[in-house]
Protein backbone atom coordinates (compact mmCIF):
# COMPACT_ATOMS: atom_id res chain seq x y z
CA UNK A 1 0.00 0.00 0.00
CA UNK A 2 2.66 2.46 0.81
CA UNK A 3 4.26 1.86 -2.44
CA UNK A 4 1.35 2.43 -4.49
CA UNK A 5 0.86 5.58 -1.91
CA UNK A 6 3.93 6.63 -3.32
CA UNK A 7 2.81 5.83 -7.22
CA UNK A 8 -0.34 8.19 -6.99
CA UNK A 9 -0.76 11.85 -8.00
CA UNK A 10 -0.61 14.23 -5.10
CA UNK A 11 -4.11 15.37 -5.82
CA UNK A 12 -5.42 11.74 -5.15
CA UNK A 13 -2.96 10.98 -2.67
CA UNK A 14 -5.46 12.33 0.24
CA UNK A 15 -8.38 9.82 -0.89
CA UNK A 16 -5.34 6.90 0.65
CA UNK A 17 -3.36 9.00 3.23
CA UNK A 18 -3.67 8.23 6.54
CA UNK A 19 -6.33 5.00 5.88
CA UNK A 20 -5.74 1.28 6.48
CA UNK A 21 -6.78 -0.60 3.93
CA UNK A 22 -7.80 -3.86 5.18
CA UNK A 23 -6.75 -6.26 2.20
CA UNK A 24 -6.84 -10.28 2.28
CA UNK A 25 -3.08 -11.24 1.93
CA UNK A 26 -1.53 -14.46 1.37
CA UNK A 27 0.68 -15.77 4.18
CA UNK A 28 4.19 -14.54 5.01
CA UNK A 29 7.39 -17.38 4.89
CA UNK A 30 6.50 -20.11 7.43
CA UNK A 31 10.15 -20.84 9.09
CA UNK A 32 12.70 -22.52 7.34
CA UNK A 33 12.14 -26.03 6.60
CA UNK A 34 8.45 -26.05 7.59
CA UNK A 35 5.37 -26.21 5.66
CA UNK A 36 3.26 -23.20 5.83
CA UNK A 37 -0.50 -23.94 6.27
CA UNK A 38 -2.02 -20.62 4.73
CA UNK A 39 -3.90 -20.68 1.50
CA UNK A 40 -3.78 -17.92 -0.77
CA UNK A 41 -6.96 -17.12 -1.88
CA UNK A 42 -8.14 -16.96 -5.07
CA UNK A 43 -9.68 -13.58 -7.19
CA UNK A 44 -11.36 -13.66 -10.25
CA UNK A 45 -12.68 -10.29 -10.91
CA UNK A 46 -13.96 -10.85 -14.78
CA UNK A 47 -17.89 -11.37 -13.96
CA UNK A 48 -17.79 -7.87 -11.91
CA UNK A 49 -15.29 -6.23 -14.29
CA UNK A 50 -18.27 -7.10 -17.30
CA UNK A 51 -21.28 -6.11 -15.13
CA UNK A 52 -23.02 -3.06 -16.79
CA UNK A 53 -26.69 -3.09 -15.78
CA UNK A 54 -27.20 -0.28 -12.71
CA UNK A 55 -27.63 -2.12 -9.01
CA UNK A 56 -26.71 -0.32 -5.95
CA UNK A 57 -25.76 2.96 -6.66
CA UNK A 58 -23.20 4.88 -4.71
CA UNK A 59 -22.93 8.83 -3.90
CA UNK A 60 -25.46 11.53 -2.22
CA UNK A 61 -27.15 11.94 -5.30
CA UNK A 62 -28.03 8.35 -5.54
CA UNK A 63 -28.94 7.60 -2.45
CA UNK A 64 -31.60 10.18 -2.29
CA UNK A 65 -32.69 8.77 -5.26
CA UNK A 66 -33.47 5.68 -4.22
CA UNK A 67 -34.96 6.62 -0.74
CA UNK A 68 -32.04 4.32 0.49
CA UNK A 69 -30.72 5.80 3.69
CA UNK A 70 -27.06 6.25 5.26
CA UNK A 71 -25.95 4.40 8.24
CA UNK A 72 -23.59 5.70 11.13
CA UNK A 73 -20.58 5.44 9.01
CA UNK A 74 -21.52 6.85 5.86
CA UNK A 75 -22.81 3.76 4.06
CA UNK A 76 -25.52 3.16 1.72
CA UNK A 77 -26.84 0.14 2.61
CA UNK A 78 -23.54 -0.94 4.34
CA UNK A 79 -21.48 -0.63 0.64
CA UNK A 80 -20.23 3.01 0.59
CA UNK A 81 -17.63 4.34 2.96
CA UNK A 82 -16.81 8.35 2.83
CA UNK A 83 -13.16 8.83 1.03
CA UNK A 84 -11.08 10.81 2.96
CA UNK A 85 -11.52 13.39 0.52
CA UNK A 86 -13.79 14.44 -2.54
CA UNK A 87 -12.54 13.57 -5.33
CA UNK A 88 -14.21 12.78 -8.26
CA UNK A 89 -14.07 8.66 -9.40
CA UNK A 90 -13.62 9.71 -13.12
CA UNK A 91 -10.88 12.06 -11.91
CA UNK A 92 -9.19 9.27 -9.78
CA UNK A 93 -9.39 7.00 -12.75
CA UNK A 94 -7.90 9.25 -14.77
CA UNK A 95 -4.58 10.24 -12.68
CA UNK A 96 -4.36 6.70 -11.67
CA UNK A 97 -4.42 5.58 -15.47
CA UNK A 98 -2.03 8.19 -16.28
CA UNK A 99 0.82 7.40 -13.42
CA UNK A 100 0.23 3.48 -14.82
CA UNK A 101 0.85 5.12 -18.36
CA UNK A 102 -1.89 3.16 -19.42
CA UNK A 103 -4.03 4.53 -22.93
CA UNK A 104 -7.72 4.45 -22.56
CA UNK A 105 -7.91 1.52 -24.70
CA UNK A 106 -5.35 -0.50 -22.56
CA UNK A 107 -8.00 0.47 -19.51
CA UNK A 108 -10.61 -0.63 -21.73
CA UNK A 109 -9.19 -4.24 -22.46
CA UNK A 110 -8.62 -4.38 -18.48
CA UNK A 111 -12.21 -3.77 -17.51
CA UNK A 112 -14.08 -5.04 -20.28
CA UNK A 113 -14.96 -1.60 -21.78
CA UNK A 114 -14.50 0.30 -25.08
CA UNK A 115 -11.92 3.25 -25.04
CA UNK A 116 -14.27 5.71 -25.57
CA UNK A 117 -16.31 4.58 -23.16
CA UNK A 118 -14.35 5.07 -20.24
CA UNK A 119 -13.36 8.56 -21.61
CA UNK A 120 -16.93 8.96 -20.58
CA UNK A 121 -16.46 7.32 -17.63
CA UNK A 122 -13.66 9.69 -17.13
CA UNK A 123 -14.91 13.12 -17.77
CA UNK A 124 -18.26 12.20 -15.56
CA UNK A 125 -20.15 12.48 -19.00
CA UNK A 126 -21.34 8.54 -17.60
CA UNK A 127 -21.26 9.22 -14.05
CA UNK A 128 -19.73 6.08 -11.99
CA UNK A 129 -22.33 5.53 -9.44
CA UNK A 130 -23.08 1.48 -10.16
CA UNK A 131 -20.54 -0.56 -7.20
CA UNK A 132 -19.85 -3.45 -9.53
CA UNK A 133 -18.49 -1.07 -12.18
CA UNK A 134 -16.50 1.17 -9.43
CA UNK A 135 -14.76 -2.04 -7.93
CA UNK A 136 -14.04 -3.35 -11.53
CA UNK A 137 -11.72 -0.02 -12.19
CA UNK A 138 -10.54 -0.32 -8.45
CA UNK A 139 -9.16 -3.71 -9.66
CA UNK A 140 -7.79 -3.06 -12.83
CA UNK A 141 -6.08 -0.31 -11.54
CA UNK A 142 -5.18 -2.05 -8.42
CA UNK A 143 -6.09 0.70 -6.03
CA UNK A 144 -8.18 -0.60 -2.60
CA UNK A 145 -11.45 -0.77 -2.83
CA UNK A 146 -11.94 1.62 -0.23
CA UNK A 147 -10.47 4.24 -2.72
CA UNK A 148 -14.02 4.79 -3.77
CA UNK A 149 -15.97 4.77 -0.83
CA UNK A 150 -16.42 1.04 -1.07
CA UNK A 151 -16.16 -1.19 1.72
CA UNK A 152 -13.57 -4.05 1.44
CA UNK A 153 -14.54 -6.72 -0.36
CA UNK A 154 -15.57 -10.14 1.28
CA UNK A 155 -13.30 -12.60 1.55
CA UNK A 156 -13.40 -14.92 -1.69
CA UNK A 157 -13.63 -19.05 -1.02
CA UNK A 158 -10.35 -20.11 -1.68
CA UNK A 159 -9.99 -23.45 -3.74
CA UNK A 160 -7.51 -25.98 -4.32
CA UNK A 161 -7.41 -28.49 -7.12
CA UNK A 162 -11.10 -27.68 -7.71
CA UNK A 163 -12.35 -27.72 -4.58
CA UNK A 164 -13.44 -25.13 -2.65
CA UNK A 165 -11.41 -25.07 1.36
CA UNK A 166 -11.31 -23.25 4.42
CA UNK A 167 -9.08 -21.07 5.28
CA UNK A 168 -5.52 -21.75 7.21
CA UNK A 169 -3.22 -20.57 9.51
CA UNK A 170 0.25 -21.27 10.74
CA UNK A 171 -0.11 -24.51 12.55
CA UNK A 172 0.62 -24.14 16.18
CA UNK A 173 4.18 -23.89 17.15
CA UNK A 174 5.19 -25.98 20.05
CA UNK A 175 9.08 -26.67 21.70
CA UNK A 176 10.04 -30.42 20.87
CA UNK A 177 8.36 -32.28 23.46
CA UNK A 178 10.45 -34.04 25.86
CA UNK A 179 8.94 -36.82 27.84
CA UNK A 180 10.76 -38.13 31.01
CA UNK A 181 10.13 -39.64 34.16
CA UNK A 182 6.77 -38.66 35.44
CA UNK A 183 6.36 -36.07 38.22
CA UNK A 184 5.27 -36.73 41.28
CA UNK A 185 3.57 -34.65 44.12
CA UNK A 186 6.10 -34.21 47.29
CA UNK A 187 5.70 -36.75 49.98
CA UNK A 188 4.75 -39.62 48.26
CA UNK A 189 6.95 -42.64 48.96
CA UNK A 190 9.47 -44.02 46.30
CA UNK A 191 8.13 -47.74 47.02
CA UNK A 192 4.11 -46.82 46.40
CA UNK A 193 5.71 -45.26 43.11
CA UNK A 194 7.20 -48.60 42.07
CA UNK A 195 4.59 -50.51 42.91
CA UNK A 196 2.34 -48.33 40.69
CA UNK A 197 4.72 -48.43 37.65
CA UNK A 198 5.08 -52.36 38.06
CA UNK A 199 1.08 -52.32 38.12
CA UNK A 200 1.17 -51.12 35.08
CA UNK A 201 3.40 -52.57 33.44
CA UNK A 202 1.60 -56.07 33.99
CA UNK A 203 -1.59 -54.61 33.25
CA UNK A 204 -0.04 -53.72 29.59
CA UNK A 205 1.61 -56.93 29.69
CA UNK A 206 -1.13 -59.79 30.72
CA UNK A 207 -2.52 -60.40 27.65
CA UNK A 208 0.61 -61.88 26.22
CA UNK A 209 1.69 -63.78 29.50
CA UNK A 210 0.15 -67.54 27.90
CA UNK A 211 1.54 -66.99 24.90
CA UNK A 212 2.32 -64.56 22.13
CA UNK A 213 1.45 -66.47 18.68
CA UNK A 214 -2.09 -67.98 20.44
CA UNK A 215 -4.77 -66.86 18.83
CA UNK A 216 -7.14 -65.51 21.51
CA UNK A 217 -4.36 -63.63 22.18
CA UNK A 218 -4.21 -62.24 18.64
CA UNK A 219 -7.53 -61.01 18.87
CA UNK A 220 -6.29 -58.79 22.21
CA UNK A 221 -3.34 -57.52 20.33
CA UNK A 222 -5.16 -53.68 19.39
CA UNK A 223 -5.77 -53.94 22.71
CA UNK A 224 -2.16 -54.29 24.03
CA UNK A 225 -1.23 -52.34 21.44
CA UNK A 226 -3.30 -49.48 22.20
CA UNK A 227 -2.33 -49.41 25.90
CA UNK A 228 1.75 -49.78 25.83
CA UNK A 229 1.92 -46.78 22.87
CA UNK A 230 -0.77 -45.23 25.63
CA UNK A 231 1.86 -45.74 28.44
CA UNK A 232 5.36 -44.49 26.46
CA UNK A 233 3.59 -41.89 24.98
CA UNK A 234 2.76 -40.50 28.24
CA UNK A 235 6.40 -40.90 30.00
CA UNK A 236 5.10 -44.24 32.30
CA UNK A 237 7.52 -47.17 32.37
CA UNK A 238 10.79 -48.31 32.31
CA UNK A 239 13.10 -45.56 31.10
CA UNK A 240 14.83 -46.79 28.07
CA UNK A 241 18.23 -45.71 26.36
CA UNK A 242 19.74 -46.91 23.32
CA UNK A 243 22.78 -45.15 20.65
CA UNK A 244 21.56 -43.57 17.73
CA UNK A 245 22.65 -46.20 15.14
CA UNK A 246 20.95 -49.12 17.19
CA UNK A 247 17.71 -46.73 17.35
CA UNK A 248 17.61 -46.38 13.51
CA UNK A 249 17.54 -50.12 12.88
CA UNK A 250 15.03 -50.56 15.62
CA UNK A 251 12.93 -48.68 13.52
CA UNK A 252 13.68 -50.24 10.45
CA UNK A 253 12.44 -53.27 12.28
CA UNK A 254 9.90 -51.76 13.43
CA UNK A 255 8.43 -50.56 9.73
CA UNK A 256 8.94 -54.01 8.83
CA UNK A 257 7.01 -54.93 11.68
CA UNK A 258 4.08 -52.97 10.70
CA UNK A 259 4.35 -54.27 6.83
CA UNK A 260 4.41 -57.56 7.31
CA UNK A 261 1.36 -57.35 9.92
CA UNK A 262 3.42 -58.94 13.09
CA UNK A 263 1.74 -56.47 15.77
CA UNK A 264 2.96 -58.62 18.78
CA UNK A 265 6.44 -57.73 17.90
CA UNK A 266 5.58 -54.57 17.29
CA UNK A 267 3.86 -54.33 20.06
CA UNK A 268 7.27 -54.29 21.76
CA UNK A 269 9.19 -52.58 19.55
CA UNK A 270 7.56 -49.23 18.95
CA UNK A 271 6.72 -48.12 22.65
CA UNK A 272 10.24 -48.79 23.01
CA UNK A 273 11.44 -46.46 20.09
CA UNK A 274 9.09 -43.73 21.27
CA UNK A 275 10.88 -44.14 25.05
CA UNK A 276 14.22 -44.23 23.71
CA UNK A 277 13.62 -41.90 21.13
CA UNK A 278 12.37 -38.85 24.04
CA UNK A 279 15.44 -39.97 26.07
CA UNK A 280 17.83 -39.27 22.90
CA UNK A 281 15.98 -36.13 22.25
CA UNK A 282 16.38 -34.79 25.93
CA UNK A 283 20.01 -35.21 25.83
CA UNK A 284 20.94 -33.75 22.41
CA UNK A 285 19.58 -31.30 19.93
CA UNK A 286 20.63 -33.21 17.30
CA UNK A 287 18.31 -32.52 14.49
CA UNK A 288 18.55 -36.42 13.39
CA UNK A 289 17.37 -37.69 16.20
CA UNK A 290 13.98 -35.37 16.49
CA UNK A 291 13.33 -36.55 12.37
CA UNK A 292 13.87 -40.43 13.59
CA UNK A 293 11.15 -39.57 16.68
CA UNK A 294 8.87 -38.25 14.65
CA UNK A 295 8.84 -40.96 12.15
CA UNK A 296 8.23 -43.04 14.93
CA UNK A 297 5.32 -41.16 15.91
CA UNK A 298 4.01 -41.40 12.27
CA UNK A 299 4.11 -44.94 12.71
CA UNK A 300 2.61 -45.04 15.96
CA UNK A 301 -0.40 -43.00 14.32
CA UNK A 302 -0.45 -45.38 11.43
CA UNK A 303 -1.02 -48.14 13.72
CA UNK A 304 -3.33 -46.31 15.99
CA UNK A 305 -5.79 -45.03 13.01
CA UNK A 306 -5.45 -48.93 11.94
CA UNK A 307 -7.08 -49.49 15.41
CA UNK A 308 -9.48 -46.66 15.42
CA UNK A 309 -7.85 -45.02 18.49
CA UNK A 310 -8.45 -41.39 17.56
CA UNK A 311 -7.52 -39.57 20.79
CA UNK A 312 -3.97 -41.05 21.27
CA UNK A 313 -3.87 -40.66 17.19
CA UNK A 314 -4.29 -36.54 17.24
CA UNK A 315 -1.60 -37.16 20.14
CA UNK A 316 0.81 -39.11 18.24
CA UNK A 317 0.10 -37.14 15.09
CA UNK A 318 0.65 -34.21 16.62
CA UNK A 319 3.72 -34.77 18.31
CA UNK A 320 4.72 -35.95 15.29
CA UNK A 321 4.53 -32.67 13.40
CA UNK A 322 6.30 -30.71 16.04
CA UNK A 323 9.01 -32.90 16.02
CA UNK A 324 9.35 -32.70 11.83
CA UNK A 325 9.24 -28.83 12.35
CA UNK A 326 11.90 -29.22 15.02
CA UNK A 327 14.06 -31.21 12.39
CA UNK A 328 13.27 -29.41 9.51
CA UNK A 329 11.77 -32.39 8.23
CA UNK A 330 9.51 -31.38 4.68
CA UNK A 331 8.68 -34.76 3.83
CA UNK A 332 7.35 -36.21 7.85
CA UNK A 333 5.55 -32.46 7.92
CA UNK A 334 3.98 -33.44 4.88
CA UNK A 335 3.35 -36.83 6.14
CA UNK A 336 2.14 -35.52 9.59
CA UNK A 337 -0.33 -33.15 7.68
CA UNK A 338 -1.40 -36.61 5.72
CA UNK A 339 -2.16 -38.20 9.18
CA UNK A 340 -3.98 -35.28 10.50
CA UNK A 341 -6.53 -35.04 7.89
CA UNK A 342 -6.88 -38.80 7.77
CA UNK A 343 -8.18 -38.19 11.89
CA UNK A 344 -10.32 -35.31 10.78
CA UNK A 345 -12.04 -37.69 8.12
CA UNK A 346 -12.90 -40.09 10.47
CA UNK A 347 -13.85 -37.37 12.85
CA UNK A 348 -16.13 -36.61 10.02
CA UNK A 349 -14.75 -33.19 10.22
CA UNK A 350 -14.70 -33.22 6.11
CA UNK A 351 -14.19 -29.79 5.22
CA UNK A 352 -11.29 -29.33 7.61
CA UNK A 353 -10.00 -32.77 5.84
CA UNK A 354 -10.25 -31.64 2.75
CA UNK A 355 -8.37 -28.16 3.37
CA UNK A 356 -5.33 -29.74 5.46
CA UNK A 357 -4.36 -32.19 3.10
CA UNK A 358 -5.11 -29.96 -0.52
CA UNK A 359 -3.15 -26.85 1.60
CA UNK A 360 -0.29 -29.35 2.13
CA UNK A 361 -0.34 -30.27 -0.91
CA UNK A 362 0.48 -27.42 -2.84
CA UNK A 363 3.43 -26.52 -0.62
CA UNK A 364 6.13 -25.17 -2.91
CA UNK A 365 8.76 -26.70 -0.74
CA UNK A 366 7.66 -30.21 -2.10
CA UNK A 367 8.24 -29.20 -5.37
CA UNK A 368 11.99 -28.41 -4.23
CA UNK A 369 13.27 -32.11 -3.35
CA UNK A 370 12.52 -34.17 -6.58
CA UNK A 371 10.83 -37.31 -6.82
CA UNK A 372 9.93 -37.86 -3.18
CA UNK A 373 8.30 -34.42 -2.82
CA UNK A 374 6.17 -35.45 -5.59
CA UNK A 375 5.13 -38.49 -4.03
CA UNK A 376 4.33 -37.35 -1.34
CA UNK A 377 2.13 -34.92 -2.82
CA UNK A 378 0.33 -37.53 -4.76
CA UNK A 379 -0.42 -39.20 -1.30
CA UNK A 380 -1.92 -35.69 -0.46
CA UNK A 381 -3.90 -35.45 -3.05
CA UNK A 382 -5.29 -39.29 -2.67
CA UNK A 383 -6.21 -38.45 0.90
CA UNK A 384 -8.02 -35.21 -0.32
CA UNK A 385 -10.46 -37.78 -3.33
CA UNK A 386 -11.24 -40.54 -0.10
CA UNK A 387 -12.41 -37.14 1.88
CA UNK A 388 -14.95 -36.47 -1.15
CA UNK A 389 -15.51 -40.19 -1.08
CA UNK A 390 -16.72 -40.37 2.48
CA UNK A 391 -18.56 -36.91 1.84
CA UNK A 392 -20.41 -38.27 -1.16
CA UNK A 393 -19.29 -36.72 -3.97
CA UNK A 394 -18.29 -39.31 -6.13
CA UNK A 395 -17.10 -36.78 -9.00
CA UNK A 396 -14.95 -35.14 -7.09
CA UNK A 397 -13.48 -38.56 -5.29
CA UNK A 398 -12.49 -39.68 -9.17
CA UNK A 399 -11.34 -36.44 -10.57
CA UNK A 400 -8.79 -35.90 -7.43
CA UNK A 401 -8.03 -39.47 -7.71
CA UNK A 402 -7.18 -39.45 -11.75
CA UNK A 403 -5.06 -36.37 -10.28
CA UNK A 404 -2.86 -38.85 -8.20
CA UNK A 405 -3.01 -41.83 -10.85
CA UNK A 406 -1.48 -38.93 -13.46
CA UNK A 407 1.36 -37.98 -10.43
CA UNK A 408 2.09 -41.98 -10.00
CA UNK A 409 2.51 -42.76 -13.79
CA UNK A 410 4.59 -39.36 -14.26
CA UNK A 411 6.97 -40.86 -11.36
CA UNK A 412 6.68 -44.79 -13.19
CA UNK A 413 5.90 -47.84 -11.37
CA UNK A 414 8.10 -48.07 -8.87
CA UNK A 415 6.68 -48.12 -5.22
CA UNK A 416 8.37 -44.67 -3.44
CA UNK A 417 7.85 -43.38 0.21
CA UNK A 418 7.06 -47.11 1.57
CA UNK A 419 7.24 -45.84 5.17
CA UNK A 420 4.49 -43.09 4.12
CA UNK A 421 0.74 -44.97 3.67
CA UNK A 422 2.22 -47.98 2.59
CA UNK A 423 4.25 -46.22 -0.95
CA UNK A 424 2.93 -44.60 -3.59
CA UNK A 425 2.83 -45.99 -7.29
CA UNK A 426 0.54 -46.57 -9.97
CA UNK A 427 -0.52 -49.60 -8.32
CA UNK A 428 -1.61 -47.98 -4.73
CA UNK A 429 -3.89 -45.67 -6.36
CA UNK A 430 -5.74 -48.30 -8.12
CA UNK A 431 -5.86 -50.17 -4.53
CA UNK A 432 -7.01 -46.63 -3.47
CA UNK A 433 -9.87 -47.02 -5.61
CA UNK A 434 -11.85 -49.75 -4.22
CA UNK A 435 -11.79 -48.43 -0.61
CA UNK A 436 -13.15 -44.58 -2.03
CA UNK A 437 -15.56 -46.11 -4.43
CA UNK A 438 -16.93 -48.15 -1.73
CA UNK A 439 -17.62 -45.00 0.37
CA UNK A 440 -18.65 -42.92 -2.56
CA UNK A 441 -21.91 -45.86 -3.10
CA UNK A 442 -20.48 -47.65 -6.42
CA UNK A 443 -19.14 -50.42 -5.34
CA UNK A 444 -19.52 -52.12 -8.79
CA UNK A 445 -17.04 -49.37 -10.00
CA UNK A 446 -14.44 -50.59 -7.03
CA UNK A 447 -15.00 -54.62 -7.85
CA UNK A 448 -13.55 -52.97 -11.81
CA UNK A 449 -11.04 -51.34 -9.70
CA UNK A 450 -10.00 -54.87 -7.44
CA UNK A 451 -9.91 -56.40 -10.83
CA UNK A 452 -7.50 -54.41 -12.14
CA UNK A 453 -5.09 -54.92 -9.16
CA UNK A 454 -2.27 -57.99 -8.81
CA UNK A 455 -1.96 -58.87 -5.10
CA UNK A 456 1.15 -60.37 -5.54
CA UNK A 457 2.68 -57.12 -6.99
CA UNK A 458 1.61 -54.67 -3.77
CA UNK A 459 4.53 -53.45 -2.04
CA UNK A 460 3.44 -55.47 1.26
CA UNK A 461 1.72 -58.17 3.36
CA UNK A 462 -0.35 -54.95 4.89
CA UNK A 463 -0.85 -53.25 1.63
CA UNK A 464 -2.34 -56.89 0.64
CA UNK A 465 -4.29 -57.55 3.74
CA UNK A 466 -5.78 -54.07 3.05
CA UNK A 467 -6.72 -54.86 -0.55
CA UNK A 468 -7.96 -57.93 0.55
CA UNK A 469 -10.05 -56.56 3.50
CA UNK A 470 -11.74 -53.79 0.89
CA UNK A 471 -12.82 -56.12 -1.86
CA UNK A 472 -14.38 -58.06 1.12
CA UNK A 473 -16.46 -54.81 1.78
CA UNK A 474 -17.01 -54.63 -1.67
CA UNK A 475 -18.73 -58.15 -2.05
CA UNK A 476 -20.74 -57.68 1.23
CA UNK A 477 -22.57 -54.41 -0.27
CA UNK A 478 -23.27 -56.20 -3.15
CA UNK A 479 -24.83 -59.01 -1.38
CA UNK A 480 -22.29 -61.24 -2.66
CA UNK A 481 -22.30 -62.91 1.16
CA UNK A 482 -20.41 -66.05 -0.04
CA UNK A 483 -17.45 -64.33 -2.00
CA UNK A 484 -17.33 -61.41 1.10
CA UNK A 485 -16.67 -64.69 3.35
CA UNK A 486 -14.07 -66.28 1.06
CA UNK A 487 -11.95 -62.88 0.78
CA UNK A 488 -12.44 -62.46 4.95
CA UNK A 489 -10.66 -66.33 5.10
CA UNK A 490 -7.84 -65.24 2.68
CA UNK A 491 -7.00 -61.86 4.63
CA UNK A 492 -7.02 -63.86 7.18
CA UNK A 493 -4.21 -66.55 6.12
CA UNK A 494 -2.51 -63.33 4.57
CA UNK A 495 -2.17 -61.17 7.88
CA UNK A 496 -3.79 -63.09 10.54
CA UNK A 497 -3.00 -60.78 13.24
CA UNK A 498 -4.28 -57.58 11.22
CA UNK A 499 -7.22 -59.42 10.32
CA UNK A 500 -7.89 -60.78 14.07
CA UNK A 501 -6.98 -57.34 15.92
CA UNK A 502 -8.44 -54.98 13.12
CA UNK A 503 -11.70 -53.32 14.48
CA UNK A 504 -13.26 -52.11 10.90
CA UNK A 505 -12.79 -56.59 10.06
CA UNK A 506 -14.09 -57.22 13.66
CA UNK A 507 -17.63 -55.25 12.45
CA UNK A 508 -18.03 -56.84 9.38
CA UNK A 509 -17.63 -60.20 10.59
CA UNK A 510 -20.24 -59.45 13.25
CA UNK A 511 -22.47 -57.70 10.36
CA UNK A 512 -22.28 -61.25 9.05
CA UNK A 513 -23.14 -63.16 11.96
CA UNK A 514 -26.35 -61.37 12.43
CA UNK A 515 -27.24 -60.39 9.19
CA UNK A 516 -28.21 -64.01 7.46
CA UNK A 517 -27.07 -67.51 7.73
CA UNK A 518 -23.59 -68.42 9.17
CA UNK A 519 -21.37 -71.19 7.95
CA UNK A 520 -18.63 -73.19 9.85
CA UNK A 521 -15.73 -70.96 8.42
CA UNK A 522 -17.77 -68.05 9.69
CA UNK A 523 -18.52 -69.31 12.62
CA UNK A 524 -14.73 -69.90 13.27
CA UNK A 525 -13.22 -66.52 11.94
CA UNK A 526 -15.44 -64.82 14.17
CA UNK A 527 -14.20 -66.86 17.44
CA UNK A 528 -10.56 -66.24 16.34
CA UNK A 529 -11.25 -62.45 15.93
CA UNK A 530 -12.56 -62.48 19.42
CA UNK A 531 -16.26 -61.10 18.17
CA UNK A 532 -17.79 -64.28 19.84
CA UNK A 533 -15.85 -63.90 22.99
Amino acid sequence: MGALHQNLPESVRPVVAGRSFPTVAAAGPAAEGALSWRAKPFADHANACRARSPRTTVGSGAASAHGQERGPDGAVNGSRVPPAAEVKPGELVRQTRQVKGLTLAELGKLTGYSGAQVSRFERGITPMTDVDVLRCFADALELPHQAFGLAPPAPRPQTRHGQPIGATSVFPRLPAPRVGAPRWEDGEEPVRRRKLLAGLAATAAAPLLASTTAQADEALLGELLVARLRDAMLGLGAATTAPPEALATDFSRALADFDACRYASLAVRLPRLIRAGHALCGDSDDTTHHALLAKSYLLATRMLVKLDEQQLGWMAADRAWQLAEAAGDILALAESARQMAVLARKAGWHDQALTIALCAADQPQLRDIGRAGTAVRGLLVQSAAYTLARRGDRDGMRELTDEAAAIAKELGEATLLRDHGGGFSPLTVQLHRISAENHAGDPRAALDAARAISLKALPSVERRSRALGDIAVTYDRLGRRSDCVRTLLAAERCAPQETHARPATKALISSLLVSGPTSTELRGLAERSGVLA
